[in-house]
């Protein structure tokens, strides 16, 4: 049995077209210039080009004619339709390329643009960044990436300009289902983060002064992040140090504070109704992870 041969990395610097001129995608391709890459770039707006052409750049008319300019296509659009929508527009143009998606979505969709990529003779790279814009090509910035081995090997140094990368595997969803989870985690801890600044100032405290105790406790409280991980994953609740009975008792101390300071508890109110679902189903000595397990089963 014979194994085919692993793909050359491409030699440097290799033309990049960019598609989608947003705050990332200047960043990307402002990266790559001054690396010396070739780069053409497509926007909606022609106007956001124009400082790029200016150090370098190409601007497309169209994306297919961004698209045919090089091997190696990145896209950094608004979101998932945005990116499907501009794919499928410029079917005709997709044969043959590496196409590079560093629009943020879900992991479904990464799977369906990488399913309509083979169909039409393209391979699929999708990548999840872990930086704000003015990071991209620094120490700073990371990117994950799941889909297609061979395209994340040729074009592993253009791509390792942009932030340091890691590979996931195979599955086009993959870096998705770890962007959108830890998205989601810090989407959850700002909610908490803003209750908390509402709650102080509503008790005479600024947020300046609340900011450094608050970090510090929760500095202290992320190591149980590491068991909560490993109880809902075995889907082993008995042994847990925090109960469900013990946690509903003190949100709704912490909600009736809120309530009387005159601040709603619209953050908190979700995750008391969870816990009480599971006190009432008779798990109140169970271990507080075991809310996963509603969010799990759907509404």
């Amino acid at each position: 049995m014979t194994t085919a041969p692993e793909p050359t990395p491409v030699a440097l610097p290799a033309p990049v077209t960019v598609i989608g001129l947003g705050n990332l995608g200047r960043a990307i391709a402002g990266t790559l210039l001054r690396d010396g890459h070739p780069v053409t770039v497509w926007n909606r707006s022609p106007a956001r080009a124009e400082p790029l052409v200016t150090r370098g750049a190409t601007a497309a008319a169209t994306a297919a004619e961004a698209i045919a300019a090089a091997d190696l296509v990145i896209v950094a659009l608004l979101d998932s339709p945005a990116a499907r929508e501009v794919l499928t527009g410029a079917a005709g143009a997709v044969r043959g390329r590496a196409l590079v998606n560093l629009t943020s979505g879900g992991p479904e969709d990464a799977r369906e643009l990488a399913a309509w990529a083979a169909e039409h003779g393209a391979e699929y790279l999708h990548g999840a960044v872990y930086a704000v814009p003015q990071t991209i090509g620094t120490a700073q910035a990371s990117v994950s990436y799941s889909g297609s081995p061979d395209v994340h090997r040729r074009w592993r140094a253009p791509l390792d300009l942009l932030g340091k990368g890691t590979f996931l595997g195979a599955d086009a969803g993959r870096a998705s289902g770890y962007d959108v989870a830890v998205l989601a985690g810090m989407y959850g801890m700002l909610g908490g983060f803003f209750h908390a600044a509402a709650m102080a100032k509503a008790a005479g405290i600024s947020t300046a002064e609340l900011t450094p105790r608050l970090v510090s406790w929760l500095t202290d409280l992320f190591p149980a992040l590491a068991t909560f991980a490993e109880e809902i994953d075995s889907g082993d609740y008995t042994t847990g140090g925090s109960s469900l009975a013990m946690n509903a008792t003190g949100l709704e101390t912490i909600i009736r504070a809120s309530r009387t300071q005159g601040i709603p508890a619209s953050t908190l109110a979700p995750l008391k109704a969870l816990i009480d679902r599971q006190v009432a189903g008779g798990h109140g000595p169970e271990s507080l992870a075991r809310v996963a397990e509603l969010l799990l089963s759907g509404p």
